[in-house]
């Protein structure tokens, strides 16, 4: 394993980690400030929202740039944020801390996923993704937990402080171990938008946005699923988080590693596979065993998109991949916004504590069509391109965009046949 992987899955591991452990931090901030729960969910929301604009806007001001000085400069913004977070005397200081790190989000990870990729071989580029994203796992799954009881027992500044440290440590990491990119990889914005102009890259994040809105529709109001439906105390409830963290990392792996097999089949296995759970977690919530097997598995299916979604961007965006891969970035945080947005209509309609997994189901069906005619689409695209050689390749499960290119990706699909063959 390239040790640039470590630094970058450090580096995932201390932006996750800044962007959830607010949430168990929230009572401590409100209470300092002395503003309302409603005014410091902003704390939540307003960095989301960065995070989307961030994907964009700042991904396209440094697409000329080399990556690796882009990637530190990143890290140099979320240490500034974070600082910022931990010294703040004001709610509207703190909001901007909030907002600075949350810049570099979605930028770091869709930069971050172009620089994992071109460290291995093209057969192991979704694993190398899924290995960068396992620091966001790894801060679901450790870092929350172990962040909350940090700031509850010395002040929810010293979380802010340690996250800070961890950005220096993964700064040093990056400046170290990240080798220099190819100064070919830099695109000019023209080039990097004109990635666009392909539906497929529209199709994957759609997919995107949908598969992980279904997702996060059932887990926004997940505490209320827990302690209103399924009888958990509300003590219990972060140590139920914690297996659902356990979920979003093993689900993260396994996903990397079938999309380097069979991309677009694995993508449709999987979103079958999570709209299963949530109708079976909808159905059996008032069951407390039955709950705890569904949240490890709405993470691990749930999260287990990630690596191939990421993947699936960047190949058809193949010619300038790092303006995709930042706005698949933020269609992630968009899938965020939609389905805790619907999930709460459904409350507030009077359906239950149940109503946001079943709209969770909706949304995921809904990714699972378009994944299916996006990847019937790539097949017709494929098939007349097909050589006999590919065909009778037994290491290519089918002609999916991981080992075999549409029109203009010509480039990457070959380099992925030669990969197979090898």
């Amino acid at each position: 394993m390239p040790a640039g992987l470590i630094a970058l899955a450090l580096g995932g591991f201390g932006i996750g980690l800044t962007e959830f452990v607010i949430m168990g931090l929230l009572p401590e901030v409100a209470a300092d400030f002395r503003v309302s729960e409603a005014s410091a969910g902003w704390f939540i929301s307003g960095y989301a929202l960065s995070v989307t604009v961030g994907a964009l806007v700042v991904t396209a001001a440094v697409t000329k740039l080399p990556r690796k000085p882009v990637l530190i400069g990143l890290l140099v913004l979320f240490i500034a944020g974070n600082l910022l977070s931990a010294v703040s005397e004001s709610y509207s200081m703190m909001l901007i801390g909030r907002i600075i790190a949350a810049l570099c989000h979605g930028a770091f990870f869709g930069i971050g996923s172009v620089v994992a990729a071109s460290l291995v071989p093209a057969s192991r580029k979704a694993g190398a993704i899924a290995i960068m994203f396992t620091g966001l796992t790894a801060a679901n799954v450790l870092g929350v937990p172990f962040g909350t009881l940090l700031g509850q027992n010395f002040g929810w500044r010293s979380t802010f402080w340690a996250i800070t440290l961890i950005g220096v440590v993964a700064l040093a990491g990056i400046a170290l171990l990240v080798p220099k990119q190819d100064a070919a990889a830099a695109k000019s914005l023209r080039s990097e938008l004109g990635a666009f102009k392909s539906t497929q890259v529209w199709l994957s994040i759609l997919v995107t946005i949908l598969g992980f809105g279904g997702m996060f529709g059932a887990f926004t109001y997940i505490a209320f699923t827990l302690t209103e439906v399924s009888g958990f105390a509300s003590t219990s409830v972060p140590w139920l988080l914690v297996l659902f963290g356990a979920g979003l990392f093993v689900g993260n792996f396994l996903g990397g590693k079938a999309a380097d097999k069979a991309l677009d089949k694995s993508l449709i296995l999987i979103l079958s596979g999570l709209v299963a759970v949530l109708v079976f977690f909808a159905l059996t919530a008032a069951n407390p065993v039955a709950t705890l097997v569904s949240l490890a598995l709405m993470g691990g299916f749930g999260f287990a998109t990630v690596p191939g979604l990421q993947m699936r961007v960047m190949h058809f965006a193949s010619s300038a991949p790092t303006l995709a891969s930042g706005a698949n970035i933020g269609a992630f945080n968009l899938g965020n916004a939609l389905g805790a947005w619907l999930g709460g209509v459904t409350i507030s309609a009077g359906l239950g504590y149940t109503s946001p997994i079943w709209a969770g189901a909706g949304i995921t069906i809904t990714a699972l069509a378009v994944m299916v005619a996006a990847g019937a689409a790539a097949r017709r695209t494929v098939a007349p391109h097909a050589t006999d050689q590919h065909a009778a390749d037994p290491n290519v499960a089918e002609p999916n965009p991981v080992s075999a290119a549409p029109a203009g990706t010509a480039d990457v699909g070959s380099e992925s046949r030669e990969a197979a063959a090898r």
